[in-house]
């Protein structure tokens, strides 16, 4: 892999994101942190982006009641899912700079958790012609002889859930636009409610965890210097060390 990581701080207005980091208990459980993604949908037809939400179910043991991209754990069967096209080769660097073991593979399968979790908490499907799957996950793909498109997406951020906490995931968070995926009609499910497509400028108004609004907010800085959101730009890496929340880049 090419490339080194640059460390930086997370003190540029993130106060309130350092508090996340010490608000889990000294005594809590030491989980390792499980693989999961998520997948920021950007509509750009409109006066400002907005990116689309829905609120987590209060049941929900992770961030109940507050809204949330779509998204969640990657699946053992998700490393052998058949795609479309592959990642971005810059996408699929940078995803396995700071990874355990990186591979290909694993790369891959992050983004296919990404595309999986979008279908089934939103139902749209990042997709394209392919070989079909028979896992009982992918039927609205195969029904229509489609399989998960990986080239439109970015790679934006990643994020670690503090020590602590009951449930800790390590989260990848992929983009990409509305347009580059053809019909793209959200509907709510158990999982994600209330969906909204949320304009930048409402971000402050809607309660969502402050690492996501740490990372709107990285995005948006992103649009502002580059609209297209080009492919090998540094990723941002959120993680607590000592109480607070240091920022990586990528």
């Amino acid at each position: 892999m090419a490339g080194n990581t640059q460390t930086d701080t997370a003190d540029k207005g993130d106060g309130d994101l350092n508090k996340e980091a010490k608000r889990g208990p000294a005594d809590g459980p030491l989980l390792r942190p499980k693989d999961a993604a998520t997948l920021i949908l950007i509509d750009r037809s409109g006066s400002e982006p907005a990116l689309l939400m829905g609120k987590r179910h209060t049941a929900h043991a992770f961030m109940p009641d507050t809204y949330v991209f779509p998204g969640g754990r990657r699946d053992r069967d998700d490393w052998r899912i058949p795609v479309s096209d592959e990642l971005h080769p810059e996408v699929e660097d940078r995803l396995m700079r700071r990874m355990a073991k990186p591979a290909s593979a694993r790369a891959r399968a992050l983004a296919v958790a990404a595309i999986r979790e979008t279908h089934e908490e939103v139902g749209i499907l990042v997709a394209g012609p392919g070989p079909v799957s028979s896992h009982q996950n992918w039927n609205a793909f195969a029904r229509q002889s489609l399989a998960p498109r990986l080239s439109p997406l970015r790679y934006i951020a990643r994020a670690v859930t503090p020590p602590g906490r009951t449930r800790r995931f390590d989260t990848r968070f992929f983009a990409c636009f509305r347009d580059e995926i053809g019909p793209a009609e959200a509907e709510s499910s158990n999982e994600l409610l209330d969906l909204r497509w949320v304009g930048l400028s409402e971000v402050p108004s809607v309660d969502m965890p402050r690492i996501t609004q740490a990372i709107i907010t990285e995005l948006a800085s992103e649009l502002e210097r580059d609209a297209s959101l080009p492919f090998g730009r540094p990723v941002p890496f959120y993680q607590a060390r000592h109480g607070r929340f240091i920022r990586e880049l990528l």
